[in-house]
């Protein structure tokens, strides 16, 4: 069956977002680790700093306008595409390391215009609005989760909050501390590997919700499986857990397109993050959780899930 025109610019468009979201998050990486960027293959200095352009010593000053630029004209997106092998995992202490890196500029990246019009911020909240009773986060980062919450009755009663990097965790408790939340709520930061140590810290049927946003990308596939049964562990028998990931597309072009730069976007400027994992498929497998319902958002490239003790 043809391909209608306006279905082709759909998906365009979706991969010019996501393709100015990777690059947007390659720059974050470069800015991090290294003064400059260069690509010596064509002898090309990319200045992430000056509207001006590298100067003579190649020393910049922070801007990413100008790395934007650079990848959607190829400089960058080349190598992406055309550096193929299989994606790999951060592992736990990894991770730790460097999302302490990460923690003072994580908001500029994860969140933003482009994570509202890809629709990010729509599924947060629909999805963390059903989270009632004594509430566990994992992966909470800066607590870019913790407005879409509704605290107090009918909603959540107590809060958990864990992630694997002290960064994060000292980012997101100055979040709370900022929030007009009733102290009467209790609130605790629990540092801890979410693939291994939920159940060994907190017990089994613990609690009413649990929360996870785009973390299982982070921990590979077997690490992403682990967390899954490490939840539907902890989570009461009665409750839900609570996901929105990033998720390989359902269209076979954008799909194609992220099996290609799984592993390039993930060591360039991902963060780690391996997003094309199938995790409604990985929820079906799992020991102890059962899938309710999927939710897609643009076309694909991120899911919702709502899941039960099975």
């Amino acid at each position: 069956m043809a391909t209608s025109t306006s279905s082709v610019a759909f998906v365009a468009v979706i991969i010019a977002a996501v393709v100015t979201m990777l690059c947007a998050q390659t720059a974050e990486a470069f800015i991090t680790y290294s003064p400059r960027a260069c690509d010596y293959r064509h002898e090309t200095c990319i200045c992430l700093y000056d509207d001006d352009g590298c100067s003579n010593n190649n020393s910049c000053h922070p801007n990413r306008r100008n790395f934007a630029a650079a990848c959607l004209s190829g400089i960058i997106t080349v190598p992406l595409i055309t550096s193929i092998k299989s994606a790999g995992a951060l592992t736990p202490d990894q991770a730790s390391q460097n999302y302490d890196t990460y923690a003072d500029t994580y908001d500029k990246l994860d969140g933003g215009s482009i994570a509202t019009s890809l629709g990010i911020d729509e599924a947060r909240t629909k999805l963390l609005g059903m989270a009632r009773g004594d509430v566990l986060e994992i992966g909470v980062g800066t607590g870019l989760n913790l407005a879409s919450y509704r605290f107090g009755e009918g909603g959540v009663t107590s809060l958990t909050l864990v992630d694997i990097s002290d960064g994060m965790l000292s980012q997101a408790e100055a979040r709370i501390q900022q929030m007009n939340i009733d102290k009467n709520i209790p609130i605790q930061f629990v540092k801890a590997d979410a693939t291994s140590e939920l159940v060994s810290i907190f017990g089994e049927n613990k609690f009413d919700s649990v929360v996870d946003t785009f973390s299982l990308c982070v921990m590979g596939n077997e690490g992403a499986k682990k967390c899954i049964e490490e939840m539907a562990g902890v989570v009461k028998p009665s409750g839900k857990i609570l996901l929105v990931e990033n998720t390989r597309s359902s269209n076979p072009l954008l799909g194609s397109y992220q099996d290609l730069t799984a592993s390039s976007a993930a060591d360039l400027g991902g963060k780690g993050c391996v997003y094309n994992q199938n995790v409604g498929e990985m929820i079906n497998k799992s020991k102890g959780m059962r899938l309710e319902k999927e939710e897609s958002f643009a076309a694909g490239l991120f899911r919702s899930f709502v899941c039960t003790k099975s």
